[in-house]
């Protein structure tokens, strides 16, 4: 179950800091701009994905934003952490263009690290009651 919240994590995530990368090296923009722009289209897409599945069952647009909010923050929060943490730290990844290996190959290795960190996160907080487990009350 830990698994599967996490990889449902890493998908909203994973989207949003693709997007977030791209748009802001294709534009030209500085490390730190780019950066900024990919965290919050990786929490926008991340919550974005709860949301959607919450809304699916019937529940009212406040509780769902509610419980999207409980269930996703701190997996997001970890997971951009590890995830930016290793692009910062992998040398020549945050000047890397679109068309360099490294620019592709930090991302998607910074994305793995960034499951395996967040996966054992989000199995406590399922173990309390927490995080996911309070999706999967609204899943039939």
């Amino acid at each position: 179950m830990a698994a599967r919240a996490t990889l449902h994590c890493l998908t909203g995530c994973a989207i949003g800091e693709i997007l977030g990368m791209v748009i802001g090296t294709a534009l030209g923009w500085g490390n730190m701009s780019t950066m900024v722009l990919a965290i919050a289209l990786a929490f926008f897409f991340g919550y974005t994905l709860t949301l959607r599945s919450i809304l699916k069952a019937g529940v009212g647009f406040g509780t769902a934003l509610r419980v999207a909010f409980a269930a996703d923050t701190l997996s997001i929060a970890v997971m951009e952490l590890i995830d930016n943490g290793v692009i910062a730290l992998s040398p020549g990844a945050m000047d890397a263009t679109l068309s360099d290996t490294l620019f592709w190959g930090s991302l998607g290795l910074s994305l793995a690290v960034a499951f395996v960190a967040t996966t054992p996160v989000n199995k406590w907080m399922i173990g309390r009651g927490k995080g996911h487990a309070m999706v999967h009350r609204y899943h039939h």
